[in-house]
């Protein structure tokens, strides 16, 4: 079985596993790619990871400095192969922010790689939290806080703070039973997190917004 569109939590490939006996793995895409580029099938698919490239793309992992990743560092995801896109349809500016000049597709994700080449996916550059100068990535709370038995669904956002410029905010759908309060689910990261990870505002909502396809949508809880 395989899994797209967003990452998923760990504990939801277990509990498909023990539930259906099924080795779930997943794979990355996106439109512009026609829309595959990495896949886990026909490989070992190892937790966590969108696997490797499919025959034929080329993957490259940038950092910020415009320089190849090393291996275990958050990268941009830029793509090249024969089905990646032309460009937009009379949209030369978006086109150009897209599409370097020797046809590489520049993402907006970032991953990670591993020594053997499988590539783990992170989140989104434009949902990065900077905290007094420290990267935080929403998917990474968003992973610690759905391993607490009284969160159904979350979200993590970045909100402005006049001390460390942004501050982290999780939006949390309570699962059926007794409610957390904000305070317990603070200290759940707390300890599996760094201090400037955790969420310093939690707000408990009913749902959240989410597109056709069932993927959070942050933005709109800016």
């Amino acid at each position: 079985a395989t899994s797209g569109a967003a990452r998923l939590p760990l504990e939801t490939i277990e509990a498909i596993r023990e539930r259906f006996g099924v080795t779930l793995g997943e794979g990355y895409g996106l439109t512009e790619a026609s829309p595959i580029v990495t896949t886990s099938t026909g490989h070992d698919p190892r937790p966590g990871s969108i696997g490797v490239p499919l025959p034929g793309m080329e993957i490259r992992l940038v950092d910020e400095s415009g320089d190849d990743a090393l291996v275990g560092d958050a990268g941009e995801i830029w793509v090249r192969g024969p089905n990646v896109f032309q460009g937009y349809w009379n949209d030369r500016q978006a086109t150009r922010s897209a599409l370097t000049e020797d046809g590489w597709l520049r993402t907006g994700d970032l991953a990670v790689v591993d020594d053997d080449g499988y590539l783990f996916l992170v989140d989104r550059m434009k949902d990065l939290i900077i905290v007094s100068g420290f990267n935080v990535y929403p998917a990474e709370v968003e992973e610690v806080l759905l391993a607490h038995p009284a969160v159904a669904e979350c979200a993590v956002i970045g909100v402005a703070h006049p001390g460390t410029g942004e501050a982290v905010k999780a939006y949390v759908v309570a699962a059926d039973g007794p409610r957390p309060d904000a305070e317990e689910l603070q200290s759940f990261v707390a300890t599996r997190l760094a201090r400037y990870k955790c969420p310093g505002e939690v707000a408990f909502v009913d749902s959240l917004p989410q597109n056709a396809s069932g993927k959070v949508l942050r933005r709109e809880l800016r």
